[in-house]
């Protein structure tokens, strides 16, 4: 008779002892790579990169049909998960887990020991972009919607870019897979209403540029949405178209925003598909910044340890070359490239050349008396490793647009990987690439001499790793999501 209240009394501590647990989880959350490229000023992937480029573990992504934005509108199926793509990782105590959008239309979580996927949560299309993942203030730790995921994908298989409504973009509960919100895209000037941009978000706002043309501020906090036109929407404070009339007939309708934000002093810099670098004041609540490339820009505003900004060009509505260039935002418009490197001239799908992923720096992982280097792979196959902050006043080439010359940065290396619009990542000896013909991993040395140490052929695609731990995490064409480092 005695044994019915053990029991019980045994049941009632395991439960306690399980809601401890997950007490002890929540309160021990760390955002290790919450957003694209690591931080606000999109400068950081990791921090130890792997000894070996052995798979220890893959998860299959699968794939998923989608249009394609081309005069014939081919459908497509899309394996694994693509540019950007790059993975969000966060430590819940002493666990570790990826989060992963694909092409199979599934935002996953998944554990970064085993692989096992714990949830999934299913969008309208194929998922192209990297997300951003969010600590609310106002939520209590042990809520289970404290931590929340923003992510994109293409605008919906089989709807129209005219359509009312195009919930690309949504806010996804981190410890559920729970859908919290969608946002409405609406129809702009360009062809398009997918979202592959990254949001940055600041304090209680978010900034992300959309690919219908138009710069957005949102209230993040799903307690905020309210229903509007049958979908529960966040309040949404300013948006900014970022083109010209002009601009959508020069380009043909293609003024995308695919980029992420970043922040520098006040401002919040972002590139457009229109061919601008803009910076937003947020002080004035303007954009008080403008420089004109005339080209389409895809990559992010990457920050610099001296307050600049690398951006990369493509070879599109331009006549000179793409490439890769260092912006000044302290001067005015029409004196503020420090340098442009430009890269070949090469046709690959509806690109012509130039650098349509992002640049990378090594700045966060050096000191001050290192050489500052920016990394880019260009659609002619070369990744390309140039110094930041050193320019001979005798060697110039000619703009994107070929109105002025500037100065050119000293090569510092130059391999041919293959064609890439991956974004490389640095640590202070390593540097890592994903290209179409492999995953490629160089040392480089105090005195910038760089050599390739080893090349995975398997695993090719354009999406961005990530680095932990001496484990590198990232999705591939092949339908997989990879995890690389060295056998034990």
């Amino acid at each position: 008779m005695q044994s019915i209240p053990v029991l019980r009394s045994i049941n009632i501590f395991y439960l306690f002892f399980i809601l401890c647990l997950n007490c002890l989880a929540q309160d021990s959350v760390k955002l290790i790579i919450p957003t694209f490229l690591g931080n606000e000023t999109r400068n950081y992937y990791g921090n130890e990169a792997p000894e070996k480029l052995d798979v220890i573990w893959k998860t299959k992504l699968g794939g998923g049909p989608t249009v394609m934005p081309n005069a014939a509108r081919d459908t497509v199926i899309m394996y694994g998960a693509g540019w950007t793509g790059q993975p969000m990782l966060v430590q819940e105590g002493d666990n570790l887990f990826i989060l992963q959008g694909a092409y199979d239309y599934n935002l996953r979580k998944i554990n970064a020991k085993t692989g096992e996927v714990v949830w999934k949560y299913k969008y309208d299309d194929v998922i192209k972009s990297s997300g951003t993942i969010w600590e609310n203030p106002l939520k209590d730790k042990n809520d289970p919607d404290k931590y929340v995921i923003f992510q994109g994908s293409r605008r919906g298989f089989g709807k129209e870019v005219w359509d009312k409504i195009i919930p690309s973009y949504r806010a996804i509960s981190y410890y559920t897979g729970k859908e919290l919100w969608r946002y409405n895209s609406i129809k702009g000037g360009s062809f398009s209403r997918d979202v592959d941009g990254t949001a940055l978000i600041i304090d209680d706002t978010l900034f992300i540029g959309l690919e219908n043309g138009f710069f957005v501020s949102l209230n993040p906090n799903p307690d905020s949405a309210r229903v509007k036109d049958g979908i529960k929407q966040p309040i949404e404070f300013f948006n900014h178209k970022l083109y010209t009339d002009t601009d959508v007939r020069a380009h043909n309708n293609n003024v995308v925003n695919e980029s992420a934000p970043a922040l520098l002093g006040d401002h919040i810099y972002i590139t457009s598909g229109a061919g601008y670098l803009y910076g937003f004041n947020r002080k004035k609540g303007e954009i008080d910044f403008s420089f004109y490339t005339g080209s389409d820009m895809d990559g992010s505003p990457i920050i610099t340890r001296d307050s600049c900004i690398l951006i990369s060009i493509e070879k599109q509505y331009i006549s000179g070359k793409g490439g890769a260039m260092l912006i000044d935002p302290k001067k005015h418009q029409d004196s503020c490239v420090v340098w442009f490197y430009p890269t070949g001239d090469s046709v690959f799908t509806d690109w012509r050349g130039g650098v349509i992923g992002s640049c990378a720096t090594n700045d966060m992982y050096i000191s001050k008396n290192q050489n500052s280097l920016a990394a880019f792979v260009g659609i002619d196959g070369n990744i390309y490793v140039v110094d930041n902050e050193f320019t001979n006043p005798d060697d110039s080439v000619w703009c994107p647009n070929k109105l002025q010359k500037h100065r050119k940065p000293q090569l510092i290396f130059k391999y041919n990987t293959g064609i890439s619009i991956s974004t490389p990542i640095f640590t202070e000896n390593r540097l890592i690439v994903l290209t179409y013909n492999g995953l490629y991993m160089f040392e480089y040395d105090e005195r910038c001499n760089f050599k390739l140490l080893e090349k995975n052929s398997k695993i090719r695609g354009e999406a961005t790793p990530i680095i932990h731990n001496k484990r590198l995490y990232v999705a591939s064409r092949d339908g997989n999501f990879y995890c690389i480092g060295k056998k034990d």
